[in-house]
């Protein structure tokens, strides 16, 4: 059995990610334990939903602050609970490079796309889904990827394809794609967990062939 590997999930939103991810934890589906929520906006729902499950929470916010000291402070506090992996789940603030420094292949995010695709700066959430929708796609899907200072670009970890059906909307889209987001990060997580996947995990180019 692979021995629980600790988690650090950062959240600026709703919070729905890290409600699958820690009630695959609770029902021992997954190989983790989750050592520290941080929210990088004050009010972010993820944060009230990660205080009611009992979980060690961090408000940091990024806004207007140097950015050297969000770092450390946010380094100081992972390692301080031996934090060995850092789990991206609707997290909006672009991870300074001093945390990247120290964190490197040792970060991960889901994406609501097939990557290369429809990535980059301003491509979050609804945005990617509409942009998928307007440009006519048959498919769409959700991509893992190391973090890296080349936002979106970093090594992609594992992928999986949806079909874009008639009718669809961004929120349809988003729907049917958050179920394939969690099962992606926990794969994920778990092939770190059993030493399938190395920490840190090497930069390197290719791409995972999508399913």
């Amino acid at each position: 059995m692979a021995r629980p590997i600790a988690i650090a999930v950062f959240v600026s939103g709703e919070g729905t990610t890290l409600d699958a991810l820690a009630e695959l934890v609770l029902g021992d589906h997954l190989p983790a334990r989750i050592a520290l929520v941080v929210a990088d906006r004050p009010h972010a729902p993820a944060i009230e939903r990660a205080r009611r499950r009992g979980l060690p929470t961090l408000v940091l916010p990024s806004h207007g602050v140097d950015l050297a000291r969000w770092s450390a402070q946010a380094t100081d506090e992972l390692a301080r609970r031996s934090v060995e992996l850092v789990v991206l789940a609707g997290f909006l603030t672009i991870l300074p490079p001093e945390f990247l420094a120290h964190w490197r292949g040792r970060t991960i995010n889901v994406h609501p796309s097939l990557l290369p695709k429809y990535g980059g700066p301003g491509m979050y959430g609804d945005r990617v889904h509409r942009a998928v929708l307007a440009a006519g796609e048959a498919e769409s899907g959700a991509t893992v990827h190391l973090v890296t200072g080349d936002l979106d670009r970093g090594t992609p970890l594992d992928q999986e394809r949806v079909a874009v059906v008639a009718g669809d909307t961004p929120a349809t889209l988003r729907a049917r794609l958050h179920p394939v987001e969690v099962r992606l990060l926990a794969t994920t997580i778990r092939r770190f967990a059993e030493g399938a996947l190395p920490l840190p995990y090497p930069e390197r180019a290719g791409s995972p062939a999508a399913r």
